[in-house]
């Protein structure tokens, strides 16, 4: 009887975070635009965000978070065999922003790539990093969810400036024994939304000129009320489907990391899926919409302070621009 082989398992090893020192809150932006506290709070959740300065660029942010992990993981820069580093707002067109921050941590060995998947860029980092493992191409690989998003915040519009924040994480994976291990990943998008979240000038079809500027188009643009709608229910469907995959059952999950976007995003999900919000991490409160750094930033967090047990499961579920979304389940 032939028997398929079975993939060789795929674990975080290493996790760390980075958020910029500078912290802007509710109060903050009262000054600066029409807005209060309490309207922020109420439709988002979110109290304060932490700004990168001036100087600071994505690669800095996500080297920091890149070293932290590397230490966790007790791996030195000339073991990495890959970067991946998922951006919406790399230092610069090119070369990669994964290229800088392998310069920054001596990985000398390492091949280095960026990818855009805004929001849900770190859980397409993990899909593709899973695959370089499990067919043994590599075998230590760093990956980075880094947004410096005050860069492209339009800080005279009351409806977005209010939502983002600067921030980086990492992971180490590895084929041998960690913090989680990756049992799968599911990856989507609809390109037929892409206008309703996007950033129109700076690439070739919108080139940045004087107009532009004028223009705000060099400022993220998003159509809030549609993307509130399908990312709730598009990450719903996602974890849903992911769980049917995966031979499993809500009542297998112990912890539930969402993208933190919007605190209202979160706390519908869980009703539509009848779970106690007290299963989702939530710390939008503190950070704002990191985009592709919430995740790992999240991980980083609850990784060492959870008291998880052998063979708990953590779902991570995210939506972006793209329209993506994607959804990975991991087992302590």
């Amino acid at each position: 009887m032939n028997t398929v082989p079975s993939l060789p398992t795929v674990s975080i090893t290493g996790f760390g975070s980075y958020a910029p020192k500078k912290v802007l809150t509710n109060f903050d932006l009262e000054k600066m635009v029409d807005t209060t506290n309490a309207w922020i709070v109420e439709r988002t959740g979110i109290q304060e965000r932490h700004i990168a300065e001036p100087d600071e660029c994505t690669s800095d942010m996500g080297t920091i978070a890149a070293q932290r992990a590397m230490e966790k993981a007790n791996v030195k820069p000339e073991e990495i065999d890959l970067i991946i580093v998922a951006t919406a707002t790399p230092d610069m067109p090119f070369p990669s922003t994964a290229c800088w921050i392998q310069k920054k941590i001596g990985a000398t060995r390492a091949a280095a790539f960026d990818i855009t998947a805004a929001c849900s860029g770190f859980l397409y980092c993990l899909a593709i990093a899973q695959q370089f493992i499990q067919t043994q191409a590599y075998r230590t690989i760093l990956i980075v969810g880094s947004e410096k998003l005050s860069s492209i915040t339009n800080w005279n519009d009351r409806n977005t400036c209010v939502l983002f924040g600067d921030a980086a994480g990492a992971v180490i994976l590895q084929n041998q024994p960690g913090f989680a291990n990756i049992l799968i990943n599911q990856l989507w998008s609809d390109g037929r939304q892409s206008e309703i979240l996007k950033l129109p000038a700076g690439g070739t079809q919108c080139p940045t000129t004087i107009e532009t500027l004028q223009q705000g188009l060099n400022y993220m643009q998003m159509s809030g009320r549609e993307v509130f709608k399908i990312a709730i229910n598009t990450m719903v469907e996602a974890i849903k489907t992911t769980l049917t995959k995966a031979n499993l059952s809500l009542s297998d999950i112990s912890y539930v990391i969402p993208h933190q976007a919007n605190i209202r995003i979160i706390q519908a999900i869980a009703e539509k899926l009848n779970l106690p919000i007290e299963k989702f991490h939530v710390n939008i409160q503190y950070y704002g919409n990191t985009s592709s750094a919430s995740i790992p930033l999240a991980l980083d967090q609850i990784l060492p302070m959870k008291k998880f047990k052998t063979g708990d499961k953590i779902l991570l579920v995210a939506f972006g621009g793209g329209l993506t979304w994607a959804c990975t389940i991991l087992s302590i």
